[in-house]
């Protein structure tokens, strides 16, 4: 074990004694050598921040002051519990919330990611120690003590999609601390603060807040500079989500057609509000079925979306006709 140093040998032992997982010991026994086994070709900074986490150098760089909470709120114009959107991307190690004010969804927080394992590309079976890339929701039921974690969010995998690929796993979480297999470590104070607004965004109505992973930032350099991967068709149908957030500023409607993502630009806001005039229930405080349905992964083929001149939905019947929730059951400790 040459070139193993005592200071890497008991931040290996700390890192092993603080995750409780069988990877803290392979590192400790393979040493410094092991890291390429886990980390492969991306985000290698990842043990760094295991090491700041390790050391007590927290928190860090980039992410915002959750003890500023409230006052961020107020400065950006939102309210807790206000409909949100997540999106990951594993090679910027960063995951961003995003919140409905307006019309439009707009960004909140960019928070590091303290670590995830794997490299680039979906999960594909339990002990792979990939973390998943889809367009995953998150419901009231995801929103559970998982194990020692008091405040973690089942990501949901796998879902419809997944299940179509034959892709299988469990416990696939977004949770604290600073080391994981096949999840997404945000450390303890960045976890309280995103599921708090989490599961505000749940019981404020939103009854799927969607959490859309990618590989990276999907733009069509990015995507063009990885053709030869033989994951170049997957993540281009995951572009295509990517790109209809970014142009309408809201989630868009996700389908699981014959194995396939199918995406569709949202409803504007304001053709929802119109649909939903005429029912006075809705007048009274309560969401509208479109706005609970926001960010819900539906299986089937649904209709193309057509929005006429009155701002209406044009497709919502046979839409709802041909196509169902992916409502998988989630497994929970």
């Amino acid at each position: 074990m040459s070139g193993v140093t005592p200071g890497w040998r008991r931040f290996v032992a700390r890192l092993a004694a603080g995750a409780g997982l069988a990877a803290g010991s392979m590192l400790a026994a393979q040493g410094a050598g092991a890291i390429t086994i886990e980390l492969k070709d991306v985000a290698a900074d990842r043990i760094e921040r295991q090491r700041a986490a390790v050391e007590g150098r927290l928190p860090l760089a980039n992410t915002p002051d959750v003890a500023r909470f409230e006052q961020r709120l107020a400065e950006g114009g939102f309210k807790s519990g206000a409909p949100m959107l997540m999106r990951i991307f594993k090679e910027q190690s960063e995951l961003e919330i995003w919140l409905e004010k307006g019309d439009r969804f707009h960004l909140f927080a960019t928070y590091p990611i303290c670590h995830w394992s794997g490299t680039l590309g979906p999960k594909l079976r339990e002990g792979d120690k990939q973390t998943p890339e889809g367009f995953y929701t998150i419901n009231n039921r995801q929103m559970r003590h998982f194990g020692r974690w008091t405040r973690a969010i089942n990501l949901g995998f796998p879902n419809a999609f997944d299940r179509a690929h034959n892709r299988d796993g469990s416990y696939i979480l977004m949770h604290g601390g600073c080391s994981s297999v096949g999840c997404f470590a945000m450390t303890n104070p960045v976890i309280g603060e995103i599921y708090g607004l989490a599961n505000a965004a749940i019981r404020g109505g939103q009854r799927h807040v969607p959490v859309h992973v990618f590989p990276f930032r999907m733009t069509d350099q990015a995507l063009a500079a990885r053709a030869q991967s033989p994951w170049h068709g997957f993540w281009s149908s995951l572009q295509a989500g990517y790109i209809s957030f970014e142009r309408t500023g809201r989630p868009p409607r996700v389908s699981v057609c014959e194995g396939q993502y199918r995406i569709e630009d949202a409803l504007p806001k304001t053709a929802k509000a119109e649909e939903g005039a005429p029912d006075q229930k809705r007048q009274r405080g309560k969401s509208s079925r479109s706005d609970m349905m926001l960010g819900a992964l539906r299986v089937g083929c649904p209709a193309p979306v057509v929005v006429t001149a009155e701002g209406k939905d044009s497709s919502t019947a046979a839409t709802s006709d041909r196509t169902s929730l992916d409502s998988q059951p989630v497994k929970q400790r």
